[in-house]
C-alpha cells in the first residue's frame, strides 16, 4: 500500500521518468511498504490498428505471446514464473498492448529478463496458436449468447462505422479463423520496438537500482532505423441511428450512445470532434459519475429504485485516444422497453435543461475523486495508472491536472457540455421482437 498521507502532487513527484537511449520510456515509483515490485509494460498498439479483415489480431497476439520464445518453451516459461510465485500476464485493449508482471523484489530481475525475451523474441508456435484460436472462438460464441454484449457490439458498429473502434476486441469467428502465424509475427515486428514501449514500475526498489537493472536488460534492444508506425483513421460522422436485434430473451437491453471527446486532441485530429479539449473530457467524466456510478447514481435511484424499471442500469464513458462514446443502458422487462428508452432519454435531457444543484455537483465530485484515489493504492495500480497516462501522451502530471480540473467544473460548465454532446442518441436494442419493434420505441 502507498503512504496515504502523501498528497497527489507528492505522489507524482515520486515518479522518476527516464528515457533510455533506445527510446524506451521508464517510470519508477519507489514504495518500500511491502517487498513487492509490480511493473506494467505498455506497447502503443492495440485493436485500433486492426482492420475488418484482421479483427481479433491483438487479442490473439496477447494470448500466444507467453507460449514460447526463441529461448524457452511455453512449459518452461510457466515453470519459471510459478517457481518464484510471480504473476505474469498479457492483455490487449483498444489503445494499447500490455505485459504485466509482479514479484517479490528479490525475483524481479529474473522475471524482468523473461519479460524481455517475451517482448523481443516470441515465436508464436503454431500448435499454441491453434489452441488459442479455438478458445477465442468459444469466447466469441459465448458472447453471442449475452444480450448486453450483443447490444454493445451493435451500438459500436452504428456509432463508429469504418473506424476500428467499431470492431470487437475478440474479432469474429471468420476473422480469427483466417489469422496466421505470419500475421502475429508481422504485428510483433511492427509494434514491438523499444521506442514504442513504456515500462512503468512501482515497488520496493530504489529508482537508481531499478533504472540500472532496466538498462542492463533492455539497452541492447535497438530501435529499427525506420520510423515508428503511424496511423491514419477515418473520420467518425455524427449521424445517430436506431437499430434493434430480435432475441428470445427474458429481458430487453436498451443502450443510448453519444459521441464524446477523446482524452486529448492528439488522438482525434482526423475525427469530427477534433476541436474538443481536455476540460470537456473531464466534465463528461464527472457527468458519467453522477449518472451511473454506484447505487446512489441518478439512473439507479430514479429508474430502478423509484420506478422499478431496471434490472440493471448504469453509464460508462471509456477513456480513448480517438473519439469516445458516452453510453447509458438498462436491462428491463420486455414490456417496459419503450418506457426504458424514454426514461433514459429523459434523464440525459434533464442535464441539458436543468443545471445540477451545488449539492449534487459536489457529491458527484467527491464520489469521483474518492474512487480515483482508491484506484491508486497498490503497486500494480500505481504502475498501471502512470504508465497508462504516459502511453496516452498525457504525461504523469495528468494525475494532478485531472483532480484539479474536476474540482473546477461548475454547474454551468456541466450543462454546457450536456448541451453540446447529448443531443440525439444512437439507440441499440436487444430483446424479444415484439418488444423492440422500432416504431413502438421511436418516440
Amino acid at each position: 500500500m502507498v503512504n496515504q498521507s502523501l498528497t497527489h502532487s507528492q505522489q507524482v513527484q515520486r515518479i522518476h521518468r527516464t528515457v533510455l537511449d533506445n527510446g524506451m520510456v521508464v517510470l519508477v515509483n519507489e514504495n518500500s511498504a511491502a517487498d513487492i515490485v509490480a511493473a506494467r509494460i505498455f506497447i502503443r498498439a492495440g485493436s485500433r490498428w486492426e482492420t475488418p479483415q484482421t479483427a481479433g489480431l491483438s487479442h490473439l497476439v496477447a494470448a500466444v505471446l507467453t507460449k514460447g520464445t526463441e529461448q524457452r518453451s511455453s512449459l518452461e516459461i510457466a515453470e519459471q514464473v510459478e517457481s518464484v510465485g510471480a504473476s505474469l500476464g498479457t492483455d490487449s485493449t483498444t489503445d494499447y498492448f500490455l505485459l504485466s508482471l509482479k514479484t517479490v523484489s528479490a525475483d524481479f530481475a529474473e522475471i524482468l529478463k523473461l519479460s524481455s525475451q517475451l517482448l523481443r523474441s516470441p515465436t508464436f508456435p503454431t500448435h499454441e496458436l491453434e489452441l488459442e484460436r479455438r478458445l477465442t472462438m468459444q469466447a466469441i460464441r459465448s458472447q453471442q449468447e449475452q444480450p448486453f454484449t450483443l447490444a454493445f457490439d451493435q451500438l459500436r458498429q452504428i456509432m463508429y462505422r469504418d473506424h476500428p473502434y467499431a470492431l470487437s476486441g475478440l474479432g469474429t469467428e471468420a476473422t480469427v479463423a483466417k489469422l496466421t502465424q505470419a500475421d502475429l509475427l508481422h504485428y510483433h515486428h511492427t509494434h514491438f520496438r523499444p521506442d514504442n514501449v513504456v515500462l512503468s514500475l512501482s515497488g520496493c526498489l530504489p529508482p537508481d537500482a531499478a533504472i540500472a537493472l532496466i538498462r542492463e536488460v533492455f539497452d541492447d534492444w535497438q530501435a529499427p532505423a525506420t520510423a515508428r508506425p503511424s496511423l491514419s483513421l477515418p473520420a467518425i460522422p455524427l449521424a445517430p441511428v436506431r437499430t434493434a436485434l430480435p432475441q428470445d430473451t427474458q429481458q430487453s437491453i436498451v443502450m443510448l450512445g453519444y459521441l464524446a471527446p477523446a482524452v486529448n486532441s492528439l488522438g482525434s485530429s482526423t475525427t469530427a470532434l477534433s476541436h474538443t479539449t481536455a476540460p470537456d473530457y473531464i466534465t463528461l467524466k464527472l457527468l458519467n459519475s453522477y449518472l451511473g456510478n454506484g447505487l446512489s447514481s441518478r439512473l439507479f435511484v430514479e429508474l430502478r429504485e423509484k420506478r422499478g424499471l431496471a434490472y440493471e442500469v448504469s453509464a460508462f464513458y471509456p477513456t480513448r485516444l480517438d473519439v469516445a462514446q458516452f453510453v447509458v443502458y438498462m436491462g428491463t422487462a420486455p414490456e417496459n422497453t419503450a418506457i426504458a428508452v424514454d426514461g433514459l432519454r429523459a434523464e440525459i435531457d434533464r442535464l441539458r435543461v436543468t443545471p445540477l444543484t451545488p449539492e449534487l455537483l459536489q457529491a458527484a465530485k467527491n464520489k469521483l475523486l474518492g474512487q480515483y484515489a482508491l484506484g491508486k493504492q497498490t503497486n500494480a495500480q500505481i504502475a498501471q495508472t502512470f504508465g497508462w497516462y504516459e502511453t496516452l501522451g498525457l504525461g504523469i502530471e495528468f494525475d494532478v491536472a485531472f483532480q484539479e480540473q474536476i474540482a473546477l467544473v461548475t454547474a454551468e460548465r456541466a450543462q454546457a457540455a450536456a448541451l453540446q454532446y447529448f443531443s440525439e442518441p444512437y439507440v441499440s436494442l436487444v430483446g424479444p421482437a415484439e418488444a423492440i419493434d422500432l416504431p413502438s420505441v421511436s418516440g
